[in-house]
């Protein structure tokens, strides 16, 4: 473990270095961007290649029934190990965990192109997990190092940008590369790519700058794994026909909830937290931790239905779902960098905010109004919406929580707000997708022609009952020609089980999408509450999070409840409690012949009330003051979050 809280003031003695950004030339400054870039490039570029090829990969190699975890594996992986990294290279510097993510990066890359098959497969995607666990978090940090959080916007929604030109490019380079060069090259095609990144991020970005005293927290990045795996786990297989049944994914439920609050326990207990617990009492933290949680959880639905929709139920061809999604990525990506520009140039976060999630909530309310008859350029505008209001929030909430808290817990902060990031994407996915299959059974069942029962033996029947034959024109023609056998009666009850597959997927997809309104609404409602302090323009300055709202508050609801007790003490009628615990507060103030009541009044009178009237002018008179730069505790809670003033020196 950890070393106690106790030495945690001594830890952290360093001065906060200066931004990068002052004193280094533009042509660095320049490079170190393009080296971070390469490496995000690396990472999301990866993800929507092998999703293209992963049929091809399946039908060589065999094991269907392990097909989703090829996915699923890369996913816990990458999501356990953000917070630890981002933690390690607080101390540590950024450098040596970006680099060495990308080396693990291409390491289970070249492993996956030698598979033999899927378990091998399975595992060597593993590996990459956790070097692209390392490459999100860390580029965040490593802008955060170079830049003021007055400058983060413009060049983080650069990198957010990166995320939506994958998804455009990827899917069509993936096919491209399975088709001619075969699929094992999807994995070897990072190697170049790799290289040239590490090889441009060891020559450019900045070194380890400082480091603390510290000791590793082993047994909390355990309990973190051993609470996050099996609870995204369970998420993932509740809602899909998994060989576990009910009470076993209520018991990884139980046991992932465990785990995280013995994590939670233990995060107190030590000096260096891999997730500070003392983040979830910043407001603006927890705020913008919830907010990133469902942009998160309403984009990748998006991004996993939209596709599904336009070739499933209105019947357009295209080559894969990266140029279905071309629209929302496009909005996705122009909001990421005029929403970073507009963050840099005025600071104004909150209304970003706002702005993001009131658009996003138009456009998923949009796309859950489409039906079956819903037209092209309909769709077009409705996923431009979409993503022009998820752009501008991928790195608003980044930069919010950095600016809010020291430099030293940069890496800290950043981890674990990408994180919730996530986690949000995986939960959200799995819950939609629950939707999303039960509305499309019941829906069926209420659509289907009652006549195909007479026709059609049960089992067949069930297997046509399926939406996935809309995206196989050679199986529905193949089924098209078994009802021709039953003449024009045939026919016609083809042509309605398609009407009935297609009309019932509608639905089930737009209230996916009635559900992504829903998370939209609840950010929105979030942000409201979120508070917005000025943009610090430099590393050195403290963080400038509301210490002095803080501090005053806890002073003004003391100084009133002090104000109270005396009050009450001084009337005729007064609680003989009161008055007695008043009494017992002080030790030979006053004479010892006074009774009770008499020393608790003049204790009222002669302490408490001149103690209330001192807090609540102080926490008006603060406020000016402390508001342009408050000081942060030793642990990176700003001044103010947890202030509370002893009560064993207000008396005697």
């Amino acid at each position: 473990m950890a070393q106690t809280q106790t030495g945690s003031a001594a830890a952290i003695t360093t001065q906060e270095p200066q931004s990068l950004s002052a004193t280094a030339s533009r042509q660095r400054l320049v490079l170190i961007i393009i080296g971070v870039l390469l490496g995000m490039l690396l990472a999301s570029l990866d993800q929507t290649i092998v999703g293209t090829a992963l049929p091809r990969i399946v039908a060589n190699l065999g094991g269907l029934e392990h097909y989703a975890w090829v996915v699923t594996a890369y996913l816990l992986a990458s999501t356990v190990s953000i917070p630890i990294y981002g933690k390690l290279s607080d101390i540590y510097g950024r450098r040596p965990f970006f680099i060495g993510g990308m080396v693990i990066f291409l390491i289970g890359s070249a492993l996956a192109g030698t598979s033999q098959d899927m378990t091998q497969l399975i595992i060597y995607r593993g590996i990459q997990g956790l070097g692209a666990g390392a490459m999100m978090p860390i580029a965040m940090a490593i802008i955060g190092d170079v830049f003021p959080p007055a400058e983060r916007g413009k060049w983080q929604g650069l990198i957010v940008a990166v995320f939506g030109l994958s998804s455009i490019v990827g899917p069509t380079l993936g096919g491209w590369i399975t088709d001619n060069w075969g699929w094992r090259w999807v994995f070897y095609v990072n190697m170049p790519v790799g290289a040239i990144a590490i090889l441009t991020a060891g020559f450019v970005l900045p070194k380890a700058i400082r480091r603390v005293q510290h000791k590793i927290d082993y047994i909390g990045a355990v309990t973190l794994v051993a609470g996050t795996v099996p609870l995204l786990l369970a998420f993932s297989w509740a809602g899909t026909q998994y060989a576990w049944n009910s009470w076993q994914i209520i018991g990884l439920f139980i046991f992932a909830a465990v785990m995280l609050v013995i994590f939670f326990w233990l995060e107190t207990r030590v000096a260096e937290p891999i997730i500070s617990p003392r983040l979830f009492k910043n407001s603006i933290f927890l705020i913008s931790a919830i907010a990133m949680f469902l942009v998160s959880a309403g984009l990748f639905g998006a991004i996993l239905y939209l596709p599904l929709f336009v070739q499933g139920v209105m019947g357009e061809s295209a080559t894969n779902s990266g140029v279905v999604l071309t629209p929302l990525m496009l909005g996705f990506m122009f909001s990421s960098l005029v929403g970073g520009q507009f963050l840099s140039r005025t600071g104004r976060y909150k209304l970003l905010a706002i702005f993001g999630f009131a658009v996003a909530a138009v456009g998923m309310f949009l796309l859950s109004r489409m039906t079956a008859t819903t037209v092209q350029g309909e769709v077009v505008r409705n996923m431009i919406l979409t993503g022009l209001g998820i752009g501008v929030m991928m790195s608003l909430f980044t930069i919010v929580v950095q600016n809010a808290f020291p430099y030293r817990q940069l890496g800290e902060v950043t981890a674990t707000v990408t994180f919730f990031r996530s986690i949000g994407s995986t939960i959200g996915v799995a819950v939609m997708g629950t939707i999303m299959t039960n509305t499309f059974q019941s829906a069926l069942q209420s659509n289907m022609p009652r006549a195909l029962t007479r026709l059609v033996p049960p089992d067949r029947l069930a297997q046509l009952q399926n939406p996935q034959l809309l995206l196989a024109p050679d199986v529905v023609a193949k089924i098209q020609h078994s009802f021709a056998a039953f003449g024009a009666q045939g026919m016609t009850l083809f042509n309605q089980l398609i009407d009935a597959i297609r009309v019932s997927l509608s639905t089930a997809i737009t209230n996916v999408f009635f559900l992504g309104f829903i998370i939209m609404l609840l950010g929105l409602f979030s942000v409201l509450f979120l508070r917005e302090i000025p943009l610090r323009k430099s590393n050195t300055a403290q963080a400038a999070e509301v210490a002095p709202s803080g501090t005053n508050r806890s002073r003004a609801l003391l100084g009133l409840t002090l104000a109270l007790v005396a009050r009450e003490a001084q009337k005729p009628d007064a609680n003989p409690q009161i008055l007695e615990t008043l009494s017992s507060a002080v030790n030979g103030r006053y004479p010892h012949t006074w009774s009770d009541e008499q020393r608790g009044r003049a204790v009222a009178q002669d302490i408490i009330e001149p103690l209330s009237i001192s807090l609540l002018a102080s926490s008006i008179g603060n406020g000016g003051a402390q508001a342009n730069g408050a000081s942060a505790t030793s642990e990176g809670t700003p001044t103010g979050e947890n202030d509370t003033l002893p009560a064993a020196g207000f008396l005697g």
